[in-house]
């Protein structure tokens, strides 16, 4: 069939996708609408056309769904940092099971999956514990319009810790009277005991001269531990360059999970929302199933989070990481907890188990928990070679996670369940921890 740009279509929204839009289907061909939400008839204009589908702009909300909710955010639609503040949240871990159903399904042709209902929250609100705000050259504060790199000014994050909320406000006082001289970005990181670390982004070595006592003086006894100034001159999506100066306060700031403390510096990878962390963490537990004798390996272990909250479980854990810093935290974090059965090895993982193989040491039970690219195809090789009985997968990207499950079931494991995790309530994001075991031809 035959489309134009400009024409307008009645669509029903039958699906949500990765960036938040409606998915419809127009006599068997596919649109992507904007401005809708799962269970609409809308009425749409089409903006783009490829070959095999379009992508359009809703004009009316001809039918409203019956899972459409009033967003509680007064930024929503236009702030890109979330997708669903119109849907439903019962409605929405509904959805997220679906897609990472879906994805194993089409992307890993895995059948017959045991995938559980998606663990929400009781109040998915205010549980991020890490902040980016932008900041443009007038000194506004706030998150990019979704789409564009223009800002929009945001007074309160309703998914952020309110801890935020005072130091912003001192931010936008200290613009106000001052102006912003080279201040990109504004990283906020909070513990659940409310301290907190604030990470000024500029372009340039500008020592912040005025600013820093300004913010200090004003939020001190708010919380606030230590204020840090990250040097990015480069003009990319990635937040904070290599180069930290600690300006005030304390080199690091401790937060926990369950019982465990653990020391936060500038760039250190941490869950944002710790109290679907500990579900998450204590899922790994239940998976692993350990009995106190086995030894496991804990690959892209960062600063030792995994590896330390199951080490009590474990005779011997080994953390594996590439980035170096994260190692030399991991190790601190050990320090930290009094535990010593856990070694952390700086490295390449698809280096470092084979090295573990030739040491005689045998491998009963793998964690991975890599970023949203996945797992190299040289790493699941590794692993398979080193034949652990249980592998536990934590994933925050359900189609490569897909394609690397797929791949695993054809070397013949199985998987046993899958648990989704909403960690990122109001988004389309979800974490899931898979469980495999290894069943040899059985499992071809």
């Amino acid at each position: 069939m035959d489309f134009n740009i400009g024409e307008k279509l009645i669509l029903d929204i039958i699906d949500i996708n990765s960036e938040g839009m409606g998915v419809g289907k127009y006599e068997g061909f596919t649109f992507f609408v904007d401005n809708c939400t799962l269970g609409d008839k809308v009425e749409f204009g089409i903006t783009k056309l490829k070959k095999n589908f379009g992508i359009g702009k809703t004009v009316e909300i001809i039918k409203e769904s019956p899972y459409r909710v009033k967003s509680k955010c007064n930024f929503f639609p236009e702030c890109s940092g979330c997708q669903l503040h119109n849907l439903d949240y019962k409605k929405q871990l509904e959805l997220k099971r679906d897609m990472v159903k879906n994805n194993l399904e089409r992307i890993g042709k895995i059948e017959n999956i045991n995938v559980k209902e998606t663990i929400g929250m009781d109040n998915p609100y205010r549980y991020r514990n890490k902040a980016d705000f932008k900041v443009d050259k007038n000194g506004d504060i706030g998150y990019f319009k979704r789409e564009t790199n223009n800002l929009i000014p945001v007074d309160r994050c309703i998914i952020q810790n309110q801890i935020t909320d005072g130091i912003i406000d001192t931010f936008k006082e200290y613009f106000k009277e001052n102006g912003n001289r080279n201040i990109k970005d504004i990283v906020v990181r909070s513990t659940k005991d409310e301290k907190s670390m604030v990470i000024v982004v500029t372009e340039t070595k500008h020592q912040m001269k005025g600013t820093v006592p300004f913010i200090w003086n004003q939020i001190k006894g708010t919380g606030l531990n230590s204020i840090y100034q990250n040097i990015n001159s480069k003009n990319t999506s990635v937040v904070l360059g290599h180069k930290n100066i600690k300006l005030s306060g304390e080199d690091k700031i401790i937060d926990s999970i369950g019982e465990y403390k653990f020391y936060i510096s500038p760039k250190s990878f941490f869950q944002v929302n710790p109290i679907q962390t500990e579900i998450l963490y204590n899922k790994v537990i239940e998976y692993l199933d350990l009995k106190g004798d086995e030894v496991v390996a804990d690959l892209y272990c960062g600063i030792g989070t995994i590896s330390l909250y199951i080490s009590k479980y474990a005779k011997k854990v080994y953390g594996v990481e590439i980035v170096k810093d994260a190692i030399e935290d991991a190790r601190e974090n050990a320090k930290l907890n009094d535990i010593d059965n856990v070694e952390f090895i700086h490295g390449k993982s698809e280096d470092i188990l084979p090295k573990l193989n030739n040491q005689g040491i045998k491998i009963d039970a793998i964690v991975v928990d890599p970023p949203r690219k996945g797992l190299d195809k040289s790493l699941i090789d590794a692993i398979i070679k080193a034949d652990p009985k249980k592998l536990v997968y934590v994933s925050c990207n359900p189609a490569t996670l897909a394609r690397d499950l797929g791949y695993l079931v054809e070397m013949g494991y199985v998987v046993k369940e899958v648990q989704p995790v909403d960690m990122f309530p109001w988004t389309m994001h979800v974490e899931s921890i898979i469980l495999m075991t290894y069943c040899g031809s059985e499992g071809k």
